[in-house]
């Protein structure tokens, strides 16, 4: 078939115009340049290593294009991306080139600032750790905060070896004790303090805040001081026989407390006729403490 120039000549001409159009319009844009903040990943990280410190989360780059074209161009679009696989342990540097940053078609990457990264790698570690709960306010008055425990009473954190070393306990969101008189219980989320380490799995533990009413204080008069462990065949005698003492307990347990029901006592294991200055003792209870005797000190004659 002869060829004819002159077939389908609209179309043609239709295109011939186009492409100017085209070459008019990019012909008519300037390249330039500009410079852009942008987020940094970290990627193939070696499961054995961590990074150390506070590494960067941005980095900035010159781009080159169209003035139409970068104009348009979002912080979220350009990403730079630094992969650590076959990463060893201590400090390294790292090159970050152009083409390790993504951008759109038609931007070209011409620098990117700093062109080598500076991290500190170090291996990976896990330990458990204690939770300790924290607390919000004060109990109502009369009213002291008791035992505080929580469930799960342990932990587990990853981290650098040399940061989770240092970290001894979780702790937790602040459990609310204001005005409490009783009892309080709630789920709070656990967390560590050093941003370095982080929990193995994230966690919610139920803390229980005992609120027990405040402890009270009685001054009891005349308490005896009896005599212990006194060798067979001899005998003593105290001066004075009597002391005054301050105890400290819950209001309940020291009403109906009596001097008499008090053990004070002296001891005198191993020692012969004399004359001796021995400290009051008094028998250990959960119902009260001994804040105070008086006199402290009291004499002893055996014979």
């Amino acid at each position: 078939m002869r060829y004819n120039p002159f077939r389908n000549l609209g179309l043609k001409l239709l295109a011939v115009v186009l492409a100017a159009l085209l070459w008019i319009t990019v012909a008519g844009e300037h390249i330039v340049e500009r410079s852009l903040r942008v987020p940094l990943e970290f990627r193939n990280i070696p499961e054995a290593l961590e990074i150390v410190g506070n590494a960067p989360d941005t980095v900035d780059v010159r781009l080159r294009g169209s003035s139409a074209l970068l104009s348009r161009v979002q912080a979220g679009e350009i990403v730079a991306v630094l992969d650590l696989g076959g990463a060893r342990a201590g400090s390294r540097l790292f090159h970050l080139l152009s083409d390790d940053v993504r951008a759109p078609f038609g931007v070209e990457v011409s620098q990117v600032i700093p062109a080598t990264l500076a991290l500190e790698l170090e291996k990976s570690a896990r330990r458990s750790v204690p939770i300790v709960p924290a607390t919000d306010g004060e109990p109502a008055p009369g009213f002291v905060i008791g035992r505080v425990s929580s469930e799960p009473p342990m932990v587990e954190i990853v981290g650098p070896e040399s940061r989770v070393r240092q970290v001894a306990e979780a702790t937790t969101e602040p459990v609310t004790i204001k005005e409490a008189k009783s009892r309080v219980r709630d789920g709070v989320t656990v967390g560590v303090v050093d941003t370095s380490v982080r929990l193995v799995q994230p966690q919610i533990a139920q803390v229980t805040v005992e609120i027990w009413p405040a402890p009270v204080e009685r001054q009891l008069a005349d308490v005896p001081v009896r005599y212990r462990n006194i060798a067979q065949g001899l005998s003593a005698q105290l001066s004075p026989r009597f002391v005054h003492m301050s105890v400290r307990g819950a209001h309940d347990a020291l009403s109906a407390l009596e001097a008499d029901s008090v053990q004070a006592f002296v001891d005198l294991a191993g020692l012969g006729t004399g004359r001796y200055n021995l400290r009051v003792q008094v028998d250990p209870t959960e119902r009260f403490g001994v804040v105070a005797i008086d006199p402290a000190v009291v004499a002893v004659t055996i014979k």
